[in-house]
């Protein structure tokens, strides 16, 4: 299986952004995905996470902003993104199964 993420990019702090994570394989319906987030200086953390089931769950800084969506029919997880602030500045990387398989990393940047 290989994940390849994008969508990331420079936005104005309450700005939105949609981040898409394309797997190849026919494992990605069966297990979990995840987002997390390496910010300069910082540990790797956890975002969102969405089951094979379709079950999001979210990391506290994640709540009432980001959604974690994705579809089976595509291989393809995605996180929305809105009120986006300085501090969600990070490379955002996809992960299947909590890290058994990474994508590459896409750059979020917010700032003015």
């Amino acid at each position: 299986v290989q994940l390849q993420a994008f969508g990331g990019g420079l936005v104005q702090p309450g700005g939105s952004l949609r981040l898409s994570c394309a797997a190849s394989g026919s494992i990605f319906s069966k297990n979990p995905m995840s987002w997390y987030r390496q910010a300069p200086g910082k540990q790797r953390e956890l975002v969102a996470t969405i089951t094979s089931g379709g079950a999001p769950s979210y990391a506290d800084s994640a709540k009432g902003r980001f959604a974690i969506s994705r579809d089976n029919a595509k291989n393809t997880v995605y996180l929305q993104m809105n009120s986006l602030k300085p501090e969600d500045t990070a490379v955002y990387y996809c992960a299947l199964r909590y890290g058994f398989v990474w994508g590459q990393g896409t750059l979020v940047t917010v700032s003015s």
